[in-house]
C-alpha cells in the first residue's frame, strides 16, 4: 500500500516536472515598456506629450510670476490704499491662485489622460503582432518583463516584436 503511494506520487512529480519543462519551451518575456518607448509610433507619442507638458509647463510658470509681480504691487501699495480695497485686491489674488492651481490640475490631468490612452491604443496596435508573432514561432506563452524575477536574455523578444512594429 505505501509503495504504491510513493509509486503515484513519484509519477506525479515526474508528470508535473515534464509538463512545466515543455510549458518553459515556449515561454518568452517582452519589455512593454520599452516597446512603448522606443518603438517609432511609441517614441513619437512620447515626444508629443513631452512638448505638450513642457509648453504647458512654460505658460503655468510665466502665469505664476505674474500673480507674485501682483502680490509684490498689492503689499507695497497696502499703506496707500484704505484697508476695504486692499482686502478687496486681496481676495481678487487669492481667486487668481485658486483658478490658476485648478487650472494647471487639469491641464496636467489631461496630459496624463492622453498619455494613458495613447498607451492603450499602442496596446492595442501591439497585441496582434504579438499574436501573430506567437502563431508563427509555435510560442505558448509572453509575459511581461516586470513579472520576470529571473530569465534568460535569449528568451526576450522585445527587439523582435519593436523591429515588426516598426514595419507597421
Amino acid at each position: 500500500m505505501i509503495t504504491n503511494i510513493k509509486k503515484l506520487i513519484f509519477l506525479s512529480i515526474f508528470f508535473l516536472l515534464y509538463s512545466l519543462n515543455s510549458f518553459a519551451d515556449n515561454t518568452y518575456f517582452v519589455d512593454f515598456s520599452k516597446v512603448l518607448n522606443t518603438s517609432k509610433s511609441g517614441a513619437e507619442a512620447q515626444k508629443s506629450l513631452k512638448d505638450r507638458f513642457l509648453s504647458e509647463s512654460k505658460k503655468f510658470s510665466k502665469l505664476e510670476a505674474d500673480i507674485k509681480k501682483e502680490e509684490s504691487k498689492i503689499i507695497s501699495e497696502k499703506k496707500s490704499i484704505s484697508p476695504e480695497e486692499y482686502k478687496k485686491k486681496v481676495e481678487a489674488l487669492r481667486k487668481r491662485v485658486g483658478d490658476l492651481q485648478k487650472n494647471k490640475q487639469n491641464s496636467f490631468n489631461s496630459i496624463a489622460k492622453s498619455r494613458d490612452e495613447t498607451k492603450q491604443k499602442l496596446l492595442k496596435t501591439v497585441n496582434p503582432i504579438i499574436q501573430k508573432y506567437m502563431e508563427d514561432n509555435k510560442i505558448r506563452l509572453i509575459i511581461d518583463k516586470q513579472n520576470v524575477v529571473l530569465g534568460d536574455k535569449d528568451l526576450e523578444i522585445t527587439d523582435q516584436i519593436i523591429a515588426i512594429l516598426n514595419k507597421k
